[in-house]
């Protein structure tokens, strides 16, 4: 995107993974950073998102049982 163009919501939500993970360049990321300012459906969007990241990273650092780390083997080991 450019700095004449505006994004379209669209692009934005195609885009928004790779902007919450710090992945665009710095005209993309400056395009978002624009259309986050503006548009509300896709700022609560990418809010909601960020949010979630961040919950599902917090699981992640929480101890899986052995119980529970032998069962999912388990099924995985079935499903071959």
């Amino acid at each position: 995107m450019s700095e004449s163009t505006n994004m379209q919501c669209d692009d934005a939500l195609r885009l928004l993974a790779q902007y919450l993970d710090r992945e665009l360049s710095d005209g993309e990321h400056a395009d978002m950073e624009r259309h986050l300012r503006t548009c509300r459906s896709c700022f609560s969007r990418a809010e909601f998102e960020q949010r979630l990241k961040g919950e599902l990273a917090a699981l992640s650092a929480a101890a899986v049982p052995s119980a529970l780390q032998d069962r999912i083997r388990v099924l995985l080991d079935n499903t071959r």
